[in-house]
């Protein structure tokens, strides 16, 4: 497959995806792990979409039973440098989150966290919800931190230029398909020189949406809040974090 057919999310999330966001960091998963903690998380966990495993480790860390899971390779190496990583050493996994490679009601809770979800079309984001219904057991606990619509649509910024440390970041952001999609355009030059572009492509989702896929696949929302520091849900809060429960087994696709 050529560069020029890899799906966006292939491209896009490669070893230097991690330089983009530094403040992502260990110290703050750790303060995201124990607000999710505070609200239920337990048991056997799943850290879906878990990029470079800095969660996943935080969850390790407060003794938790966690597998992360990740499509790039590249993401899932950079764990490595994490400090503490050989706790996760083996909970690392590869895998596609539309066709999850666990057995059903393997979970008590699934984790999806930092605007994961969104990136596979329509069908695409159905299979995915397909899966987590499917991994997680009777009972079980699905958060999903998702970007807020209303708030991205009032402060996108079109053009952006950030340099840090010799590196430079460049960004184009539009909104399409009636503003319900946001796209980004991304320039990283590096401090040696080496220049990479991306692009990404992310489907946003109102919470009656969510709600909706959510309960056809016996997933009840039971709460949504604003972000990780308490803000309450509303047009005008950081993320849209939505929490539901599993009320009864999944077995076939849902609309």
């Amino acid at each position: 497959m050529s560069a020029a057919d890899e799906a966006w999310y292939v491209a896009a999330f490669q070893g230097d995806y991690i330089d983009v966001y530094p403040h992502r960091d260990l110290d703050s998963a750790r303060s995201e792990v124990a607000w999710l903690l505070a609200r239920g998380v337990k048991g056997r966990v799943l850290d879906l979409c878990c990029g470079f495993g800095r969660h996943t480790l935080a969850l390790a860390e407060r003794d938790v039973d966690v597998v992360g899971m990740d499509l790039s390779w590249e993401l899932l190496s950079g764990a490595r440098k994490l400090p503490g990583a050989q706790r996760i050493a083996d909970r690392l996994v590869r895998g596609d989150a539309k066709a999850l490679p666990f057995h059903d009601a393997g979970f008590d809770a699934v984790v999806n966290l930092f605007s994961s979800f969104g990136y596979f079309g329509d069908d695409g984001d159905r299979r995915m919800l397909d899966e987590i219904a499917r991994v997680l057991r009777p009972g079980g606990l699905l958060v999903m931190d998702l970007m807020n619509p209303a708030r991205v649509r009032a402060g996108l910024v079109p053009d952006s230029r950030t340099m840090r440390d010799g590196m430079v970041l460049e960004e184009q952001r539009a909104l399409v398909d009636d503003g319900r999609r946001v796209t980004k355009h991304v320039t990283l030059t590096q401090a040696d020189g080496r220049v990479r572009t991306w692009h990404e492509d992310v489907r946003m989702y109102e919470i009656d949406e969510i709600q909706s896929l959510l309960a056809t696949r016996g997933l009840v929302v039971t709460v949504v809040e604003g972000g990780f520091m308490g803000e309450p849900a509303g047009p005008l809060a950081p993320r849209q974090i939505v929490r539901a429960l599993k009320t009864r087994y999944h077995s076939e696709s849902s609309p």
